[in-house]
């Protein structure tokens, strides 16, 4: 699908890689100016030159900053200047006991996951209110409405994420600016390939099939989703063709949820 985002300026938080690097690209594809975060300004300077390759023509900003911290976004907002378009997509997740999981953990977890994405809508909402156009995106999961067991304050943080999305947009009601969240399912990045790798089972078609029969097994896709697929829905939900959706969770997690949500 090819949405005309030209004119437009583009935030896309933890855009180096996976899911953040692949809508940083399709953004940049759809015409608009695109500021690609990360927090080691190498990997943001390997993240632009890769998208330049696969976009002719790409407007990239470099606005490196850790996310997590409140002088790391105030880095990130001086680099990436205004923009009409907000993507809060960095996050990290990570397997473990329900009952091993410490204080530092839940803490580090919501700094990232939640946090950054508050802190950059309440500097960009009321600008983007006081221009009457603006588009916001926090990057949610299907593990915010069906919590894993191995990894539920990373459901934890990504539930948050919805009550975010629904609460900014009831603040920016009737300014022309829109809040949605995007729930991926089991997506094939390499963070999730680094998780297979590190439990000794390396992510393979065969061993992708195995998880989804087991650990998602309300899937009707029956397989995961890629980054690219996900970029596709986040590319409608910020055009400006979608001025009818706000407050509202968009699935793009291949059916593993089962309600209407």
């Amino acid at each position: 699908m090819q949405v005309d985002l030209s004119g437009l300026r583009a935030l896309v938080t933890g855009s180096t890689k996976g899911i953040g690097r692949a809508i940083a690209q399709k953004l940049a594809g759809c015409g608009a100016e695109v500021a690609i975060n990360g927090r080691k300004p190498n990997d943001v300077g390997s993240a632009i030159e890769t998208i330049r390759k696969a976009v002719q023509g790409a407007k990239l900003v470099a606005a490196p900053g850790d996310a997590a911290t409140a002088a790391g976004c105030a880095a990130i907002i001086r680099a990436a200047g205004d923009v009409d378009i907000l993507v809060n997509n960095v996050g990290i997740f990570e397997n473990k006991d329900a009952f091993d999981i410490p204080d530092d953990d839940w803490e580090r977890l919501f700094a990232t996951n939640v946090l950054s994405g508050v802190r950059f809508t309440r500097h960009y909402g009321p600008r983007m209110r006081a221009k009457g156009f603006g588009r916001i995106i926090f990057i949610s999961s299907e593990s915010g409405v069906q919590i894993p067991t191995d990894m539920i304050h990373y459901g934890f943080t990504k539930s948050a994420d919805l009550a975010l999305t629904r609460g900014f947009a009831q603040a920016l009601a009737g300014s022309g600016v829109t809040v949605n969240a995007v729930l991926p399912g089991p997506t094939r990045t390499e963070g999730v390939e680094k998780m297979f790798a590190a439990a000794g089972q390396p992510l393979t078609p065969e061993t992708e099939r195995e998880f989804v029969t087991t650990e998602r097994p309300s899937s009707i896709l029956r397989r995961m989703t890629t980054p690219d697929e996900v970029a596709e829905v986040v590319a409608f939900v910020v055009s400006r063709e979608a001025s009818a959706l706000t407050g509202s969770p968009v699935r793009a997690d291949g059916g593993v949820v089962m309600s209407i949500t």
